[in-house]
C-alpha cells in the first residue's frame, strides 16, 4: 500500500470533445531524521544554535516529508464517477494495486 496526495485536478476535453478530469496524485514519504554527532565541539555548538533557532523560527524547519510524482489519471465525467470515490486536492489516500486493478482509500 502507497500513501499519495491529490496534488492537482484540472478539466480538460477528451479527443471526441468529452468534458473530463485530469487528476495528478503524488507519492508521500517520511525523511528519515539521522542523528549526526559532529566531530568537534565548534561543530556541536552550532548544531544546538541552529536546532534552537529552528524551535523559534518554525519556518526555517527542515521538511520531514517529500513528495514523488506517481500517478495521472485522464477520466471522463461518467470514468469519474464509476470510481466511486470523490477526489479532494491535498487530500490523502491510500493506493492499493493489487489482481490488475487500482483501489484509492481515503485516508483520515
Amino acid at each position: 500500500m502507497t500513501r499519495v496526495r491529490v496534488q492537482r485536478i484540472e478539466s480538460i476535453r477528451d479527443p471526441e470533445g468529452n468534458l473530463g478530469k485530469r487528476i495528478e496524485f503524488v507519492e508521500e514519504r517520511d525523511i528519515p531524521r539521522f542523528a549526526i554527532q559532529p566531530p568537534t565541539e565548534e561543530a556541536k555548538m552550532v548544531q544546538d544554535i541552529l536546532r534552537a533557532v529552528q524551535q523559534q523560527m518554525p519556518v526555517l524547519n527542515v521538511q520531514t516529508q517529500f513528495s514523488i510524482p506517481k500517478v495521472i489519471l485522464f477520466l471522463t465525467e461518467y470514468e469519474y464517477e464509476k470510481l466511486g470515490i470523490e477526489l479532494d486536492v491535498n487530500q490523502t489516500y491510500e493506493l492499493e494495486l493489487s489482481n490488475q486493478s487500482v483501489k484509492f482509500k481515503k485516508t483520515p
